[in-house]
């Protein structure tokens, strides 16, 4: 904040100094005027502070030191000597795991986590492990120079963007394997996927000792499980969910929409749009299985070319549904365009 500039100190030195000026502009023919003046100019008049000029000086020393310099560690070294020093003063620390071409859901992500700790690390590291051979690991999109910009124009303290050598060093070979939330859904599709995303997400744990880890709603699943890991695995951390960011017509955000043709654009939406009639028709009672098959069926029929699932589960087991438990649930979904694979999810309401 800026400084209250100071009010002058000693008003009457105006007019002593004004006295002073008369005085030696009057007629030389008194004698004892002057005289009188070197007995005043003996006291001479406190002069008003000149704090101004002063306080305008400081103020672009101030704003330097309230802006945050970005700081990028690509090595375990650089990582621990940049954290150091908010370990030894007690620094509540804020972890955001992302693989970058970051959107306005990742910015959700660190605006939680500037909200919960007092610094913010963000990881931006596409990992590889997660990727099945047939998937888009090579095509994922990229764009470091944008994301730090991205990042530091949000006053993240720090970006953790590790090489897949300092990850995965010669000789690698130990894996996590995920809890029962990592059961069906994307495992039925995606078997590798869970070990990867359990495996990376243990070693960021690991490496940066975040007090918090903030998720995104949009990848329930992986939400879920990676609370599992973090109980089970007694990591000593939070893990915080931030809901799930969208376009105006509802469309979840991701860095996948970017491979969506304008038509499939268009259609994108509906996934949604079905996931909330078969919510509302859950928490009325309707059959679960009755709602899974027509729901796939009229997503094909707005324009879907195929859909990998529909379910309605307990929204913090990942457990079958059950209305009489009195329990919250979810209903998540996956869907192709073209080659586009879209997830999205939302809540039942009771």
């Amino acid at each position: 904040m800026a400084e209250t500039p100071e009010k002058p100190r000693g008003k009457s030195a105006q007019p002593k100094t004004a006295a002073l000026r008369d005085d030696k502009n009057r007629p030389a023919s008194k004698a004892k005027r002057p005289a009188r003046a070197k007995k005043r100019a003996a006291k001479p008049a406190k002069p008003a502070p000149a704090k101004k000029p002063a306080e305008r000086a400081k103020k672009p020393a101030a704003a330097r030191a309230d802006a945050k310099q970005l700081v990028v560690a690509r090595t375990g070294t650089e990582l621990r000597e940049a954290t150091a020093p908010w370990r030894v003063n007690g620094v509540k620390l804020a972890l955001v795991p992302t693989m970058g071409a970051l959107h306005a859901g990742h910015f959700a992500l660190v605006e939680k986590a500037k909200a919960t700790a007092d610094r913010v690390i963000v990881s931006v590291f596409v990992n590889p492990t997660q990727f099945a051979p047939n998937e888009d690991l090579d095509r994922y999109p990229r764009d470091e120079a944008s994301d730090l910009k991205r990042l530091s124009d949000l006053g993240v303290d720090l970006v953790w963007a590790p090489t897949v050598t300092q990850m995965y060093p010669e000789g690698f070979s130990t894996r996590v394997a995920p809890g029962s939330a990592s059961k069906g859904l994307e495992s039925d599709f995606r078997p590798h996927f869970f070990c990867g995303v359990a495996t990376v997400v243990a070693k960021l744990f690991n490496q940066v000792r975040p007090h918090f880890a903030v998720f995104g709603e949009k990848d329930y699943q992986q939400l879920i499980v990676v609370k599992q890991l973090a109980r089970d695995l007694d990591m000593g951390l939070e893990i915080v969910p931030v809901a799930t960011v969208r376009e105006k017509d509802e469309l979840a955000l991701s860095s996948r929409n970017a491979y969506l043709s304008d038509a499939e654009r268009g259609v994108a939406p509906n996934l949604n749009l079905v996931l909330k009639e078969v919510a509302e028709a859950a928490a009325h009672g309707a059959s679960i299985a009755h709602l899974r098959a027509a729901a796939k069926v009229r997503l094909l029929t707005l324009g879907f070319e195929k859909v990998d699932y529909i379910e309605v589960l307990d929204a913090e087991s990942l457990q079958p549904f059950e209305l009489e438990a009195g329990r919250p649930g979810r209903v998540l979904g996956a869907a192709w365009l073209g080659r586009t694979r879209l997830i999205d999810n939302v809540g039942v309401v009771l």
